[in-house]
């Protein structure tokens, strides 16, 4: 399948007898979680590294088909802005080798303070990425979403390099004020910035950040259907990752997704295996021994 979707983690126990059986085991998540996605957002590689064992937990608990879309440490493109990085870069890739046929674009995500005139550094750093392993990149600097000469820079740059430019789309989330504290929260932290639907390379990567109100998130994602309908048809293999607030609702929302993107472009999608708001909780108890594919 071309179009791959999922959510911003895996492990949220609040799932649990929701999209998830009543009987999964916190250690089960991911397994679970796999059963109903084929693609989920990796931000604990941001923050360090994990474990070789917690990698190869992660590669016998997931499908061939399935893919994580990790970001760079923190450390890379934070702290060193990309310099006298290489050291940290091969230690990253050697740790997650084992799952290299399992990862889709990897985020090198920049802080807003990475302006246009420091492309020249992001091109030589890109230049050093490892191949065939997949790449996307993440910026946040307002001056690559005024339409102008930077952002033209930088989409020829990827273009040139074959990197994706991840999408980020949180209109949902700010057209609504704050309603409590988690919404004041998401809006405090969450970027908001124009939204710029342009596939750079060949594995467009689009984080949409939802309201928790479903009726409203729609009304934005269904924005991407002729987009997405596009891509598929170019041949394109785009991922999307759908956030909310608290991420409670972010696997309903990208379930129903699929499903009006489906109607939308028939064809294009295939069904959906079931969830626990299709079924009742209990009708399959999840089974470590059960095939993952």
């Amino acid at each position: 399948m071309s179009l791959r979707v999922g959510c911003a983690m895996w492990a949220n126990k609040d799932w649990i007898g929701r999209t998830l059986p009543a009987s999964t085991k916190p250690a089960q998540l991911l397994l679970a979680y796999q059963r109903l996605f084929d693609a989920v957002e990796g931000n604990t590689t941001f923050y360090g590294l994990p474990g070789v064992s917690t990698v190869q937990r992660w590669a016998s608990e997931t499908g061939p088909s399935f893919r994580f879309l990790f970001k760079l440490p923190r450390t890379i493109t934070h702290e060193r802005r990309l310099r006298d990085s290489g050291e940290d870069l091969a230690a990253f890739c050697a740790r997650l080798a084992p799952l290299q046929d399992r990862l889709g674009p990897t985020s090198v995500q920049l802080p807003a303070s990475f302006g246009p005139d420091q492309l020249g550094l992001l091109e030589q750093f890109l230049t050093q990425l490892p191949a065939p392993w997949p790449w996307a990149v993440e910026v946040r600097h307002r001056d690559f979403f005024a339409g102008g000469s930077s952002e033209a820079a930088l989409d020829a740059l990827l273009a040139e390099q074959g990197i994706d430019r991840v999408i980020l789309d949180s209109r949902a989330l700010f057209s609504a004020p704050p309603a409590d504290e988690v919404d004041r929260v998401a809006h405090g932290a969450k970027p908001r910035l124009p939204v710029r639907p342009t596939a750079t390379a060949t594995r467009p990567v689009v984080r949409f950040i939802g309201h928790r109100d479903d009726e409203i998130s729609a009304q934005y994602w269904a924005r991407w259907f002729p987009v997405v309908t596009r891509w598929l048809q170019q041949e394109r293999q785009p991922t999307l990752l759908f956030h909310t607030a608290d991420n409670v609702d972010a696997p309903r929302q990208a379930r129903r997704f699929l499903v009006e993107l489906a109607a939308h472009a028939p064809g294009l999608v295939p069904a959906l295996p079931a969830a626990v708001d299709d079924r009742s909780h209990d009708e399959h108890p999840l089974d470590a021994t059960l095939p993952l594919e």
